[in-house]
């Protein structure tokens, strides 16, 4: 079971720049708050990343409580835009693209099935 809520009302942010790991979910609700202009109790999914891009965070709300995700890629790097300051949007389709270390930006269907 996906712990994440992928419903099409939920919107994801990708925080550009670079947090801190250490930072648990009230500073980085403070960071959404303050530099995002967000509500971090809103719902949404906020989604940070360290410098080298192998390990991202991401804070979430739910109504009842804060949850914090952390997921580290053993190979590879989490694609991230290149935009100075703020955040990005992405869909939930993207972010499970983003979760599986596949370029989101353009995924690309690489054989299909021609008869069954």
């Amino acid at each position: 079971m996906n712990p994440l809520p992928m419903g099409t009302s939920v919107k994801v942010w990708l925080a550009t720049g670079y947090a801190d790991m250490r930072r648990g979910f009230p500073s980085l609700a403070l960071q959404v708050q303050e530099v995002l202009k967000h509500d971090p109790l809103s719902g949404h999914l906020f989604c940070f990343r360290v410098r080298r891009s192998d390990v991202i965070k991401i804070i979430w709300h739910d109504g009842l409580g804060a949850c914090l995700f952390t997921r580290r890629l053993e190979r590879g790097r989490f694609i991230w835009p290149n935009v100075e300051g703020g955040a990005v949007t992405i869909s939930t389709a993207q972010l499970s693209y983003l979760l599986s270390g596949i370029d989101w930006r353009n995924p690309q269907e690489t054989w299909r099935p021609t008869r069954v």
